[in-house]
């Protein structure tokens, strides 16, 4: 299965505060909130939505096509993406504007305060889908992640005009569209990711009930923090697969994208839903151990050692067939 990811590609400015956000802020004091944080940790890597699940299939033998906007500071970026198995010819270079930049502070109870600053992402509107099939020769699915609004909306209209299967994963750009636009990006999805307060908001911000927006997709992945993935889908007895167990989390900005790359690479190889959950909290638990978003290094035997540790042997056998293409 060919897969495209379309998203952004930032750099991360990683922070952690050794202390808690919690304790900073004075209930009477909120409507003239002024907040400073000294940090004792600094980690500049590799990011951006699209970019990190890109990096999470190519690492698991996909050859992801990745769809999004750079600047011209990217160049080594998009050579260590290549070294990583993902097609990068399809990323638009634009002169004059900086790669995405996204800014993030964690505390010490792993809550964070971040900002994003879009930069080149923002030229993602012009990029055709048309022609990335045109040039790789067919996709069979359009993951279209947080992205400038416009490109997502693009993106999601030019696959239902062309009849090219689409997961839908709006995330944090939930809150800066309106009704109809959310609504748009949802309806006819054949994967929807949310975690659970996305997955509340999604409700909000539609007017859909939950019962409602999984009759317009095919499958509703809920990430659920520590207690693992929600698995849903309409007239089916709903799921919960639980997350690998004993983690020692290092940086937990990357694990929501390395347990969508995880899912979506063992879909496209075949294996049930469930087992695609179980791969992607396997994968996300080392992105949870590692520092940055594109930190961790599976292999296959890890990988395998940790769904048997989790899920039981049975599991193991059927993941078999998805692990047997990791380089």
């Amino acid at each position: 299965m060919r897969i495209a990811v379309t998203g952004s590609i930032a750099t991360d400015h990683l922070m952690h505060f050794p202390g808690r956000f919690a304790d900073q802020l004075l209930p009477d004091r909120l409507h003239a909130l002024s907040l400073s944080f000294l940090v004792d940790r600094l980690e500049i890597r590799r990011g951006g939505v699209a970019a990190n699940i890109a990096y999470g299939m190519g690492r698991l033998g996909l050859s992801p096509t990745l769809v999004g906007a750079v600047g011209t500071d990217s160049a080594d970026y998009q050579i260590w993406l290549k070294q990583h198995g993902v097609d990068v010819d399809s990323v638009l270079v634009v002169p004059g504007e900086p790669t995405a930049r996204f800014v993030c502070t964690t505390d010490v109870d792993h809550h964070r305060i971040g900002a994003f600053y879009p930069g080149a992402t923002r030229a993602a509107c012009t990029i055709s889908l048309q022609g990335v099939v045109e040039r790789v020769g067919g996709i069979d699915l359009v993951m279209i992640s947080p992205n400038d609004p416009a490109a997502m909306l693009r993106h999601t209209e030019e696959c239902r005009l062309s009849g090219l299967p689409f997961a839908a994963d709006p995330s944090r750009q939930i809150a800066d569209m309106n009704r109809q636009d959310v609504q748009f990006l949802l309806d006819g999805a054949r994967y929807l990711f949310t975690d659970e307060r996305q997955a509340a908001l999604l409700q909000e911000s539609t007017g859909w009930s939950a019962l409602r927006i999984l009759e317009r997709v095919g499958v509703w992945f809920t990430t659920l923090g520590a207690a693992g993935v929600l698995v849903e889908r309409a007239g089916q007895e709903p799921f919960v697969v639980p997350a690998i167990p004993d983690v020692s989390v290092v940086e937990p900005t990357g694990a929501r994208d390395a347990l969508r790359a995880g899912v979506l690479a063992a879909l496209a190889r075949g294996a049930s839903l469930r087992g695609a959950a179980q791969l992607g909290c396997a994968l996300a638990s080392l992105a949870l151990e590692s520092a940055g978003t594109q930190g961790y290094a599976p292999d296959a035997r890890s990988l395998a050692g940790r769904v048997r540790g989790a899920y039981g042997e049975e599991t193991v056998a059927a993941t078999v067939p998805v692990l047997a293409g990791m380089s």
